[in-house]
């Protein structure tokens, strides 16, 4: 546990410093929910205000962007040969890989109530009770935990921070083919099974239905069912990665 807090530190520091990088997980999704509600949103008909809808969909796309980061901090480390000085000071990679992942979270809380904040300034007004607060925000955790182990193990698998960068750009695309900013019944049909059956889609539902306190069917459970599923085999491929590459 001290290990991995001081991973944790260390990482949280790095991004810090790392201020252009900051700055754009901070900013990007920001411009992306302006750019839809002011540019797209008047010739979107969602049967409420534009910019209720596509909020819970910009917190996932924030919240994926953030994630892979640390796809990117992973594979420095691997380049940069500190993994090994880790090591030889007993620092096993469990607190390595934790401190990326610990420290993805603490950027997309930051990076989510930057979003909200932005939300509400410009008309966003959620009917959430405490409870659907709770959890939307345990739902969204889950989210960010997951991928962000996924990423880990990307960064492992990666042969430079070059090439793990391109695992952020594949997040970021991922919610668009989903019901992040247009309902999913206006995609055309071959499109349909994929966009309702692939991870975001439930998250978003779920953080919609919580926030704006309409019905949530299944969603949070699809949505965690995911988060699990994901979490489960990232940590399992980051393990077995890190050991081959530190072999």
């Amino acid at each position: 546990m001290t290990n991995a807090l001081a991973m944790t530190v260390r990482c949280t520091r790095l991004s810090a410093r790392n201020v252009d990088a900051l700055l754009t997980s901070l900013i990007l999704p920001v411009m992306l929910m302006l750019v839809f509600v002011y540019f797209f949103g008047g010739a979107i008909d969602t049967g409420t205000a534009y910019v209720t809808y596509v909020v819970p969909g910009v917190l996932v796309l924030c919240a994926g962007y953030g994630a892979a980061a640390t796809a990117v901090g992973v594979s420095g480390d691997m380049a940069e040969g500190i993994v090994d000085r880790f090591r030889s000071l007993d620092v096993g990679g469990t607190s390595v890989l934790t401190g990326h992942v610990a420290a993805s979270v603490a950027r997309n809380a930051v990076a989510t109530a930057v979003v909200f904040a932005v939300a509400f300034l410009i008309g966003f007004r959620p009917d959430a009770g405490p409870a659907d607060w709770a959890a939307a925000a345990g739902v969204l955790a889950a989210y960010v935990l997951a991928f962000s182990w996924l990423s880990a193990a990307v960064g492992l698998l990666a042969k430079s921070p070059e090439a793990a960068s391109g695992f952020t750009f594949l997040v970021l695309f991922l919610p668009y083919p989903s019901s992040a900013f247009v309902p999913v019944e206006t995609m055309p049909g071959w499109l349909h099974g994929f966009a309702e059956n692939q991870p975001v889609t439930p998250v978003i539902e779920a953080l919609r239905g919580l926030l704006l306190d309409q019905p949530v069917g299944d969603a949070p459970w699809l949505a965690l069912a995911w988060c699990a599923g994901i979490l489960a085999v990232s940590v399992a491929a980051s393990a077995a990665l890190f050991r081959r590459r530190t072999a």
